[in-house]
This record gives C-alpha cells, sequence and structure tokens, in this order.
C-alpha cells in the first residue's frame, strides 16, 4: 500500500541574472522558480517514504530543515513504483549537469526537472500566477503578464507571514505537478530528478542513489564568466551560497569529475548508466540482491560515511515503522579489519518487507535483507 506524509525540506536552484536584494542564506529562501536571486529555491516533491520514527534521520535531517518548505511524498513501497528507481542529480552551479542529464535522457531516463515546474506552475494563465496575484498584487507582474520575480521577492520576503503566503501558494502546485510526472513513469523507469540545491535541501535519502557532477570552484567560476558572460561578483556570491564539496561528497553515491571535457564527462554518466543504474533498476524489479565480499581487509573511513548515509536512507524507507536504526558491526568500528559491508539494523515495530525491497534492499532470509546496488554492499538486518 502507498503512503504519504508530509515532511520539511527545501530545494532550490540557482540561476543567471543579476543578483537583487532578499533573502541570502539556506534558512531564508522559498519557492520562486527559475530566479534571479541566487538564494531562491525551488520546491520539488520525492517520491520515497518519510513516516518517520521516534529518532529520526541522523545528519542533515528533513524535519530539522525550514518548516514552512512542505512536500508531499508518496512510499517507496507504492505499488505503482515497485520496479522503479529514482536517481537524484545535483552539482554545483557550472558543474556541467545538464551534459550528465542529455546523456542519461538519451538513454532513457525519465526527466523531471524541478526547475521547469517551478516556472510552469507559475506562468502566465495559470492558476498558480492568479493567486500569487491576489495576495500579493498586480505589482508582481511585468508588461508582458508573467511574473515578475524581483518584484515578488520584494513583497515576499518583507516577513514570516509573507512567505508563508508565498509557499502556501507554490509547494502544492509543485508538488502535485511532480507527483503527477512521477506517477506517469513506466513501470520500469528510471525517474532522473535534476535537482540543483538537492544537498542544501536535505533531500539525499529520498533516491536509489544521488549522482553528484563535481568541478572546482575556480573552474566553474571560468565557465560561469566566460561561457555564460556572468558578472563575476555574481558569480562568486552564487558559488559561495551553495554546498561545499564535501558536503556533497558525504552524501554522493555516484561522483562525476567534470574537469576536463564535455565528452569525457558524458562517457563518465554513459558508463554509469550501464553498469550502475540499469543493472540496479533490473535487480529492483527482480527483487534481486547483490553478492556481497567475503575478503577481509583494512579499516577504510569511507565505512563510516557510507553508514551514516545508509542509516538515513533505511529511516526514510522504514519510517514510522521502527523506533531505531543504527550502523552496526565490523565496519561500524573504527581501525577494525573487516569485510568491505555496510551492517545496518532496524528495531522494527511493523512490517517493512515491501519498503525495503522496493528501496533497493530485497529480502534474502526471514528479517534479513541485502542491497540490490551492484557498487554499494550493504545487509539490513531486522530486529523485532
Amino acid at each position: 500500500m502507498s503512503r504519504a506524509v508530509t515532511f520539511h525540506a527545501s530545494v532550490g536552484c540557482v540561476d543567471n541574472g543579476p543578483s537583487i536584494g532578499g533573502p541570502n542564506t539556506f534558512e531564508e529562501i522559498s519557492a520562486l522558480g527559475h530566479s534571479t536571486t541566487p538564494t531562491t529555491t525551488t520546491m520539488v516533491t520525492i517520491s520515497a517514504t518519510i513516516t518517520m520514527g521516534k529518532r529520526g534521520l541522523t545528519d542533515m535531517s528533513p524535519i530539522q530543515s525550514v518548516e514552512r518548505s512542505t512536500v508531499r511524498v508518496l512510499a517507496n513501497g507504492s505499488d505503482t513504483l515497485a520496479g522503479v528507481i529514482r536517481v537524484g542529480l545535483t552539482g554545483g552551479i557550472g558543474a556541467g549537469k545538464s551534459t550528465v542529464a542529455k546523456t542519461l535522457i538519451d538513454q532513457g531516463a525519465y526527466h523531471v526537472d524541478a526547475d521547469r515546474i517551478a516556472r510552469e506552475v507559475v506562468e502566465p494563465g495559470t492558476p498558480g500566477l492568479a493567486q500569487l496575484v491576489e495576495a500579493f498584487g498586480p505589482e508582481i507582474l511585468d508588461a508582458d503578464g508573467a511574473l515578475n520575480r524581483p518584484a515578488l521577492a520584494a513583497r515576499a520576503f518583507v516577513d514570516d507571514e509573507s512567505r508563508k503566503t508565498l509557499n502556501g501558494i507554490t509547494h502544492p502546485l509543485i508538488g502535485a505537478r511532480t507527483q503527477e510526472l512521477t506517477d506517469a513513469a513506466p513501470a520500469d523507469a528510471v525517474i532522473l530528478h535534476d535537482v540543483p540545491l538537492l544537498v542544501e535541501g536535505h533531500m539525499a535519502p529520498f533516491y536509489h542513489v544521488v549522482a553528484v557532477v563535481h568541478a572546482d570552484a575556480d573552474l566553474r567560476f571560468e565557465r560561469l564568466t566566460t561561457l555564460r558572460g556572468m558578472d563575476p561578483d555574481d558569480a562568486r556570491a552564487r558559488i559561495a551560497a551553495q554546498a561545499t564539496d564535501d558536503q556533497r561528497r558525504a552524501v554522493a553515491d555516484i561522483w562525476l569529475d567534470n574537469s576536463g571535457t564535455p565528452d569525457a564527462l558524458a562517457a563518465q554518466a554513459l558508463d554509469v548508466w550501464n553498469n550502475r543504474l540499469i543493472p540496479l533498476r533490473d535487480n529492483v524489479s527482480a527483487r534481486r540482491a547483490v553478492e556481497l565480499p567475503t575478503h577481509v581487509q583494512a579499516y577504510d573511513p569511507e565505512w563510516a560515511v557510507l553508514g551514516r548515509r545508509l542509516v538515513n536512507r533505511v529511516w526514510a524507507l522504514v519510517g514510522a515503522n521502527a523506533t531505531a536504526v543504527e550502523h552496526v558491526g565490523p565496519t561500524a568500528a573504527p581501525g577494525t579489519a573487516a569485510a568491505p559491508v555496510i551492517d545496518i539494523e532496524v528495531a522494527a515495530t511493523g512490517d517493512v518487507t515491501d519498503a525495503l525491497a522496493a528501496g533497493g534492499f530485497p529480502q534474502t532470509a526471514p528479517g534479513v535483507h541485502v542491497s540490490a546496488d551492484p557498487a554499494r554492499f550493504a545487509r539490513v538486518t531486522i530486529r523485532v
């Protein structure tokens, strides 16, 4: 059965154009769509279980994010999405996300673009734009009757009540459109959610995998100012406003280096499609687990990072049907040699079998689930 709840999170984009006055931290942003201000966000609905247990997610938890940014989410155990995998694509401004997106779309990925949806729901003639005009006045329109985003920002960010009004109009529309597009995906789809500020919005746990496109800040600055013609001060401000490389690495299941040519980046993306995403999609659909390695190796500090990531992922899957999710076993003990398998233990209060299977952890024995991801070795044990 599908379960849906609301959670609080914020997802955004940083776009071209001159910066304007208004919010200047991630805690002060809201959904305005394709914006001319570097800190304006775009909300996106992520299809995932997020009915939370007593302890909630660790680290960058959506429950700890800004309360005004409300997203409705669909459970990973949904019958309609049982064979689907969701891939979160992100990266800093100028990193090269569009090249990766195009490559994956050309291979057959089902694209859901957060920026496009946020613009679409407030286009001229839409109920969204009409509601904004009613709430903030006709002064938010330009001479052609389209939304003037700087004018809206000047009214929407004056106080908390105005921001709540804005969010109350835009977020349900964006969420409904995103869910509509997601529900229309084929049964065997690889759904590509293109979300520029996925990391800043704390959305990583709600995907089967997160792919980060990376380029050094200096290289991105050069691309923004030379290829896009962006003002240098504006480019620096936009880069500084986003997540750090370390924050992106902490959530990245796939790290795509774009320090070279577009063709080299496209080749990396194609390799990920053929050797990671399609096998994962097929394994999830068939409820087939990967074979876990047994060879013992020296302790790897990355085990702790992956353990935290998987704890958050499993929390997002089991939600209110658990009271604890923990990284346990040899890979959770610093300095201990072990087989490179991340063991996660769930204290379950209800049936989590289907949710874990749809989320990429099919059952291999009663109370034991193993990863379907060919590049991520993990085992989830259920303790009732």
